[in-house]
């Protein structure tokens, strides 16, 4: 199979010796939309510039339709990156800014002229097309950043937090039209952020990194529900993480016994008895019951006996969502959201004792190392 990219044991190691990317191997189908997420400093932009031409790569290959880029100048591959200032030129119209990549390539004027009305089109800019970059919002600033990068048609459209100069509101607007825009292109986007919320929402699959190396790549449910590392379970959504050692397993799950007792999911990774385990539940897998409540009698026919003990320590109604905090015996917090239909105000009060439980099948055992 032809991938748009294929990295096989990149890395990036800089002259005083620090290595910033470790053995990052990631295969790429064209029109695929590719987040890399991680804390700052885990190498997701340095792999991203490397992608680009921008940074130097130290060991492994990169190939870009099959064809080897590691000496690749920048402007000769067949990229284009967008960066989280827009780096538009205030002494060129809209327009202009849109057809710089052209004129720098030596497109002739007609055709540099025709495709710089077409992405104006599709991205609604021809209203604009003759203003100055400080006269626009930052919404209109960052389309026009877009249509630049996109107009020089490159296989592998790279965006380096394209979005982290926004508010909130505008953010999620512009989310919603890239990923239009994308899909109605068929461009591979390689995509860094540091908002998981974004990575979630936009991507096809997405990268985490840790410390220079890739931790799991996963479509943003199994990311989301099934974490393939301790660093994932903990950097991902909301999760609850219970440590212990495997005791076995029991119809199709894993028992782990633990300090609350023998808690069970599912699988993922290699486990065998008596190793250290962690169990992974995330917050919206997580049901409460009062344990006077005769709702909790009927608690083990559908959770087989995943239940730990805590304390409400607050209880919050914002809208139509319920906020519940916990206490777990170890002091731990839990923080969990449901709607009020599930959770009605008044339901809990604070300081109430409290039995947490989830299914099997929605938490998962990973090894703890």
């Amino acid at each position: 199979m032809s991938y748009d990219l294929e990295l096989t044991r990149v890395g990036k190691v800089y002259d005083n010796g620090t290595p910033a990317v470790i053995d990052f191997n990631l295969a790429v189908q064209k029109g695929e939309f590719i987040a890399f997420l991680g804390p700052s400093g885990c190498g997701k932009t340095t792999t991203l510039r490397m992608i680009a031409g921008f940074e130097g790569i130290s060991s492994g290959d990169m190939m870009i339709k099959g064809v080897r880029m590691n000496d690749v100048s920048p402007q000769n591959r067949p990229t284009s990156m967008i960066f989280q200032n827009y780096a538009l030129f205030p002494h060129m119209t809209v327009r202009r800014n849109v057809g710089y990549g052209l004129e720098v390539k030596g497109m002739a004027k007609g055709e540099r002229d025709a495709k710089v009305d077409r992405i104006l089109a599709t991205l609604g800019l021809e209203d604009i097309a003759e203003r100055k970059p400080d006269k626009l919002s930052g919404g209109q600033r960052q389309r026009i950043a877009l249509a630049r990068g996109l107009v020089v048609e490159p296989h592998i459209l790279l965006l380096d937090e394209p979005l982290g100069a926004l508010d909130a509101n505008l953010r999620k607007a512009i989310q919603n039209e890239l990923k239009l825009l994308q899909k109605t292109l068929g461009i591979t986007f390689i995509f860094v952020t540091h908002a998981q919320s974004e990575a979630l929402a936009l991507s096809d699959r997405i990268v985490v990194m840790n410390q220079g190396r890739v931790e799991q790549i996963s479509p943003p449910h199994e990311l989301y529900t099934r974490p393939n590392t301790p660093f994932v379970a903990q950097f991902i959504g909301r999760n609850t993480i219970f440590q212990g050692t495997v005791k076995g397993r029991e119809e199709g799950s894993v028992m782990v016994e633990t300090p609350f007792g023998v808690l069970a999911g599912n699988s993922n990774g290699t486990l065998v008895d008596g190793a250290a385990a962690s169990v992974v539940i995330p917050a919206e897998s997580i049901d409460v019951f009062k344990p006077n409540d005769p709702e909790c009698a009927r608690r083990d026919e559908r959770f087989q006996g995943n239940a730990v003990g805590a304390i409400v320590t607050s209880f919050d109604v914002v809208g139509h969502v319920s906020q519940l905090g916990a206490k777990l015996p170890d002091g731990r917090s839990v923080a969990l959201e449901a709607h009020t239909d599930k959770y009605p105000p008044g339901k809990f009060s604070v300081g109430a004792d409290v039995i947490l439980s989830w299914r099997r099948s929605e938490a998962t055992v990973i090894p703890a190392h």
